[in-house]
């Protein structure tokens, strides 16, 4: 788009990725530094679990072996536990309120213990679904550890970057039991590619290793998916920017992210499909073409779209 448009400047879309370190058994007892992690983990969206899918003796394994599953069952453990001592906390308080017929004390004591019994089975929070908005709400303020969406991340050795290897295959078919997304990379190659400088460097290394796109890439664009987030953009002189947003908002709600006074006075849309404006060359020749949309309040925006927002305040 910049190439075509030649703005002033380019605002990519974002994802900020977090590494915290690995937590030890016993965290949610405070071992290690096990506090101030799972604080930090609670301020996130979603988790991206990395999980040693390699052997190397030259890299001694703190549990001495190398096995992903259990790996990533005390990590679960320890995020099942704090959430657990997190809702004993709260139903506490919550039931006398209820019991005084507080209507959203009711509510969250319902799911409060649906989540409980949940817990108590060693399983995830994220399995838990609730059918009312109420319920949902409620759910979400809680920002339990368990029940974010997660990622694993299977790190393996070079060989293994294209393929995976026995280990990423039981995490990949733990995950889809769970419902979560789960993908190989080879970090130790990532770092290598990050290490060449030109665009074309880092792709015959790719190709070399069978690779389309490298490990980071894909890393960026699941997390983004987990995220339940999609790109429009918006294209000018003064700046080619990418705005994000979540996936099924309407063309109103894309235009709040700019300015809440563009959701409140809008009236249209006009919206270039992405391929349309890279096959045209510009928005003058799409016009012409009559390639551009002219879309109203119910329009679902689509991954990369170039939108131009009409509205009066």
């Amino acid at each position: 788009m910049a190439e075509i448009v030649h703005p002033g400047r380019i605002v990519p879309a974002t994802c900020e990725i977090v590494d915290i370190a690995g937590l030890v058994k016993g965290a949610s007892k405070g071992e290690g530094l096990g506090n101030k992690f799972l604080g930090n983990i609670r301020e996130t969206d979603a988790i991206i679990h990395v999980l040693r899918c390699f052997e190397d003796e030259n890299i001694t394994h703190v549990d001495g072996t190398i096995d992903p599953i259990r790996d990533k069952e005390i990590i679960d453990t320890e995020l099942q536990l704090k959430d657990l001592e997190t809702i004993d906390s709260r139903l506490a308080k919550t039931e006398k309120a209820a019991a005084a017929g507080n209507k959203d004390a009711k509510v969250e004591v319902t799911v409060l213990k649906a989540y409980k019994e949940v817990l108590e089975q060693g399983k995830n929070a994220r399995i838990v679904e609730f059918e009312s908005k109420d319920e949902q709400d409620c759910a979400r303020n809680l920002f339990l550890l368990t029940s974010k969406p997660v990622l694993y991340v299977c790190n393996v050795g070079e060989a293994d970057a294209k393929s995976g290897n026995d280990f990423t295959k039981k995490v990949e078919a733990l995950a889809k039991e769970e419902g979560a997304e789960a993908m190989v990379i080879a970090a130790k190659t990532e770092e290598d590619i990050a290490e060449l400088e030109s665009y074309e460097d880092k792709q015959l290394f790719l190709e070399e290793l069978g690779l389309e796109e490298s490990g980071v890439n894909r890393l960026i664009k699941k997390a983004y998916a987990l995220l339940n987030l999609e790109t429009f953009i918006t294209a000018g002189e003064m700046e080619v920017k990418a705005w994000t947003y979540k996936k099924g908002w309407k063309a109103p709600q894309c235009a709040g992210v700019i300015h809440t006074d563009f959701e409140k006075g809008f009236i249209r849309a006009e919206v270039i499909k992405y391929d349309d404006y890279i096959k045209y060359g510009s928005e003058a020749a799409v016009r012409e073409a009559g390639k551009m949309g002219v879309e109203g309040k119910d329009y679902v925006v689509q991954d990369g779209d170039i939108m131009h927002f009409r509205f009066n305040v």
